[in-house]
């Protein structure tokens, strides 16, 4: 298991973004890898519609897991 964030990942905030309404704990998809731990993320709603597109440092992401995984 790598704790590298990558491209199409689905993370969840770990600390509040309030000058863009956002708070810990909302999940979103990492759709741009910027400069080296700096990544586009983009939130949207249940219906797919996007309502924040914002770069977000590694330390701030949470890498989320749907599926069991091994622990090293």
């Amino acid at each position: 298991m790598s704790d590298t964030l990558a491209l199409l990942d689905v993370v969840a905030l770990l600390t509040d973004v309030p000058e863009r309404g956002l708070v810990r704990g909302q999940v979103g998809t990492i759709v741009e890898c910027r400069a080296a731990g700096v990544f586009e993320v983009e939130f949207s709603d249940d219906q797919g519609r996007a309502y924040a597109l914002l770069p977000l440092r590694a330390a701030q992401l949470l890498r989320l897991y749907h599926q069991p995984v091994q622990a090293a």
